[in-house]
């Protein structure tokens, strides 16, 4: 964990490799110093993004199957199965309940299920998870399907209630929150509220703008910002507790397969 001393940053929630040069992408995360899960959306984009990550410092690939794909993609689901063993980091997988992904809820329920129990039975696993209008059913299947002691989920743009978020917590969850959260009264109020311990940033980019192009992992500082100005607290303190949680994450008393 040596290198977390020198981070610059934390972007818990990323998808590289849907920017214009993925290489590059990398590369200027790696160079900014900033802690980045690269999230993949299909088991096939898993060999590339752990062939490009496997040897940087700072940038780790997450195996995905997101919701919004299950209904074009669930075929894949034995495929995610199959690379599971080469990462600790899954996502972005979940469940999305929105009125344009609805029809395929009960494909989703099925595969993240499946994922749940599997992550569950190989121990030592964080997940970055899609919930989208659906914040209860998801925590009632991690709570049925993957115990806290054997994986740990990481809520990214969480959007529950105040009652699902201290019900994550007594679950052991995290939050990941980016700038765009700020943006609405809701999402204020819930950074205010979240317990700062389990609080990473994420950029989501590049599915999220600041000075009118994508965000990348080095524009974790605006969120940190924000973070800062909704709690009425400092940047520095801010920026240090998130680098706190990031390594009380990771030494959960889950297995590390390498040091990050």
């Amino acid at each position: 964990m040596t290198e977390a001393c020198h981070a610059n940053g934390v972007d818990f929630h990323c998808h590289l490799d849907l920017y214009p040069d993925h290489e590059t992408a990398i590369t200027r995360a790696e160079t900014a110093r900033i802690y980045t899960l690269s999230v993949t959306t299909t088991p096939k984009a898993w060999p590339r993004n752990h062939e490009l990550t496997r040897g940087s410092h700072y940038v780790r690939a997450a195996l995905g199957l997101h919701p919004q794909l299950v209904a074009e993609r669930a075929a894949e689901l034995p495929l995610w199965e199959q690379y599971l063993s080469e990462t600790r980091y899954v996502g972005e997988v979940g469940l999305d309940a929105s009125p344009q992904y609805c029809s395929s809820l009960d494909a989703q329920v099925r595969v993240f299920r499946r994922i749940l129990e599997c992550c569950a039975e190989a121990g030592g696993k964080i997940l970055s998870v899609h919930s989208v209008r659906s914040v209860p059913t998801v925590l009632d299947m991690v709570e049925r399907f993957c115990p806290q002691n054997r994986a740990i989920i990481v809520f990214h743009w969480f959007t529950g209630s105040r009652n699902d978020a201290r019900r994550a917590t007594a679950l052991g969850c995290y939050f990941s929150v980016n700038k765009e959260m700020t943006r609405s009264e809701r999402g204020r109020t819930l950074i205010a509220e979240l317990p700062i311990d389990r609080i990473i940033t994420e950029t989501d980019g590049p599915f999220t703008e600041i000075h009118g192009r994508p965000t990348e992992p080095a524009d974790v500082q605006y969120a940190i910002g924000e973070v800062a100005s909704v709690r009425k607290a400092s940047v520095d303190s801010v920026a240090e507790a998130i680098l706190t949680n990031l390594r009380t994450l990771l030494r959960s008393g889950l297995t590390l397969p390498r040091p990050l």
